[in-house]
Formats: structure tokens, C-alpha cells, sequence
């Protein structure tokens, strides 16, 4: 039975996936098969040998130390899109936040409570003060069109926004989901010359960290709105307090403020709610747990951020898997043969310099033969199914 360790709260729907016949959820797991996590920070963890697996329920992982995890032969699983319709209320909502000054307005309304009869009068004569322009005809910028990114097009496009997208590497697939007359461009400067607002949805890379620079929002229309519902860092710091000061950025919403954000002038900041949606949360740990499920029961990778996508059904009574550094497919096959094993089946993949094979078999693999594919040089991970 494989032990797996819940770290922060998860959806009892989505552990209910996990059949008590095969799965022993617990949050008190000293030496996990596995490990389900939501946004505990795993960077200190010390990992037991036989950990195979960490599933996060949501689609960010810096909460997960990846380099060491892949150098152990560790797959570590995301849940992309299930939580994409949450984050993409959040942020339809933020461009009304952010420009009809909502949120401003209704604190203002706050400080005249006690003021009896005179509050409608006062109403009228403050309400000047919250103006702000519709979003209708507007341009949105998206940088990055995935699973958040799209949605968001669709329904600003829905909204009568003209929209436009950013995006290098983009799929076909992923175009054939947008909605009729957004336009997909590779040209980051577009993105800033001709949008009213920008929403940013972007994975945090080298490439992309701070892309929202003092650089690239020269290049924008003064009054730009800026929208961060995906990572802090995407946002150079300086150059949004610089840009908001000086009038270049007219507002700026985030649900990963910094400190030197909180209570500035035009920024609303939002404690990190794009994913709080009961929905959102059951949606997330039902598929973590059926990535997980199916890795460890049959060595399947389906979402993983640091091994291949590698499946295929069942083809012999057993099924070898292995994690390797580098392509040792042809190796592990050979091996294999020379140890008197004949495949039924197999199936391997590259992610980067990280190989998956799935080989099986209608033999037996003793310890011999396990002990002679561990032999070879860059063998990460072996299991036996």
C-alpha cells in the first residue's frame, strides 16, 4: 500500500480518487510514497529514499525544490487548467477594479457612515472623485496564452474588448480555442504600444521574470492599467512604483502584492485568491490525485513539470519504469534483452535532458536483472509495477 502525505488541506473529493485498497492518505506520513501539496513550502523537506512522487494542486510549483526532486528521479505533477475558470473571474473582475475605481469608491463610502440624512447629498458631490473609463473598445495584452491566458481573451473578447496575445509558442491546438478575431502576435513591443490594459499570465522563467520593466513601459500609453494574477516577480518592483508615480501605469491589481505595493496610490492588491474558489480547490486536488494515482500504480506521466508525458496500457503481466538522465531508452532495452527479457510493450519520451521508459514484459525481473539496469550510468529511477 502506498503511503501519501497531504500537506495542507486538500479536497476530500479529490482524495476520494485515491482507493483505500491501494492509498493511505494521511497528513502525518513520516516516510511518504508520495506527497499531495497545495502551497507549503517543500524547499526544506528532507525526502525519504522512497519518494516518487509530489502532485501540487494548482499549477505553480515554486513551492517545490524541481532541481533536486529531478536529480532523485522524483516526478513531480501539476494540475494545469483546473483552476483556470477561478483565476479567470479574478481577473475579469480586476479590470473593473481597475478602472472604474470600485474599490476606492466603496472605502470612500465607508467614512460616511454617521452622516444621517446628508449622505445621498454627499454621495453626489463625492462621486466625481471615483471616475473612470468602461472597458468597452478597449485593447487587452495578454503575455502568455495557456490555460489562463485563453480563457481571459475569450471572455474580454466577449466583453467587446479587442484583444491581443503574446505568445512565441503557441500550439495550433491552443489557437483553434481562442474566440473569433483575437489576435496572436510574437511581438512583445506591440503588447505595450497598443494596449489599454495588460494582464499578464505568463510561467516565471528567466526569460520572463520582470517583464513588466521600466524598458518595455516606455514604449506603453500613458494611463496603462497592468494586471498580475500570475506570479509577483513577473513585475519589476521599481519600475511599477516609478511608472505609477509619474502617471505612465494608472492603476496596477495583483494578487501577489509586495510591500512596497500595499496602500500605494492606484494599486489594488489582493491576498492571493485566484485559485480560492471551493470549485477551484476540488477541481485541482481531483486531477493531482488521478495524475498520482496512475503514476504509481502504472508508471503513467501525464502533467508532469520535470518528466516526459509517457503512457500506454498495460502490455504483459509486469511493467518496468525508469528515470533517467539523458535518452537511455535503447540502453535499458538492451540490457533488458541480454538478461533474457522479451518486451510485450514500451514507450519512452525526453523532457529536456530527463528520459522516461515504460517497458513491459511477460517475465519475471529478478533482483539480477534490476541490479544490472541500475548499473548503467544515469539511471535515476527504476521500479518494478
Amino acid at each position: 500500500m502506498y503511503q501519501i502525505l497531504t500537506l495542507n488541506k486538500i479536497s476530500k473529493t479529490g482524495l476520494a480518487g485515491l482507493s483505500p485498497e491501494h492509498f493511505a492518505c494521511t497528513d502525518s506520513a513520516e516516510t511518504p510514497d508520495a506527497v499531495i501539496v497545495r502551497s507549503a513550502s517543500m524547499h526544506e523537506m528532507e525526502f525519504a529514499p522512497n519518494l516518487l512522487a509530489i502532485a501540487r494542486a494548482g499549477a505553480g510549483t515554486n513551492n517545490i525544490p524541481i532541481d533536486r526532486c529531478t536529480e532523485n528521479g522524483i516526478c513531480v505533477f501539476n494540475t494545469p487548467g483546473a483552476n483556470a475558470n477561478a483565476v479567470k473571474e479574478l481577473v475579469i473582475c480586476a479590470l473593473f477594479l481597475t478602472s472604474r475605481k470600485i474599490y476606492e469608491g466603496a472605502k470612500w463610502c465607508e467614512t460616511l457612515k454617521g452622516s444621517g440624512a446628508e449622505v445621498g447629498k454627499k454621495v453626489e458631490k463625492g462621486k466625481s472623485s471615483f471616475v473612470g473609463p468602461e472597458i468597452l473598445g478597449k485593447t487587452l495584452g495578454l503575455i502568455g496564452l495557456g490555460a489562463i491566458g485563453i480563457p481571459v481573451a475569450n471572455a474580454a473578447k466577449a466583453l467587446g474588448m479587442n484583444v491581443i496575445g503574446y505568445d512565441p509558442f503557441i500550439s495550433d491546438e491552443a489557437k483553434a480555442r481562442l474566440a473569433e478575431g483575437v489576435e496572436v502576435t510574437a511581438d512583445l513591443d506591440r503588447i505595450f504600444a497598443d494596449s489599454d490594459y495588460i494582464s499578464v499570465h505568463a510561467p516565471l522563467t528567466d526569460a520572463t521574470r520582470g517583464v513588466v520593466n521600466a524598458e518595455n513601459l516606455k514604449k506603453a500609453k500613458d494611463g496603462l492599467r497592468v494586471l498580475n494574477f500570475a506570479r509577483a516577480e513577473l513585475v519589476d518592483n521599481a519600475s511599477l512604483i516609478e511608472a505609477l508615480s509619474s502617471g505612465k501605469v494608472a492603476a496596477y491589481a495583483t494578487d501577489f502584492p509586495t510591500d512596497e505595493q500595499i496602500g500605494l496610490p492606484g494599486v489594488t492588491a489582493i491576498p492571493h485568491l485566484g485559485a480560492s474558489t471551493p470549485e477551484a480547490e476540488e477541481n485541482c486536488a481531483v486531477m493531482a490525485a488521478k495524475q498520482l494515482g496512475d503514476y504509481l500504480l502504472d508508471g503513467n506521466v501525464k502533467n508532469s513539470v520535470n518528466l516526459p508525458a509517457v503512457s500506454a496500457p498495460r502490455a504483459g503481466k509486469r511493467r518496468l519504469t525508469a528515470v533517467t538522465e539523458g535518452d537511455l531508452a535503447a540502453a535499458l532495452a538492451d540490457a533488458l534483452k541480454a538478461n533474457g527479457i522479451e518486451m510485450a510493450g514500451c514507450a519512452a519520451g525526453m523532457k529536456k535532458n530527463v528520459g522516461y521508459c515504460i517497458f513491459d514484459t511477460d517475465a519475471e525481473i529478478d533482483d539480477a536483472v534490476i541490479d544490472a539496469l541500475k548499473a548503467i550510468a544515469g539511471v535515476r529511477m527504476l521500479r518494478v509495477l
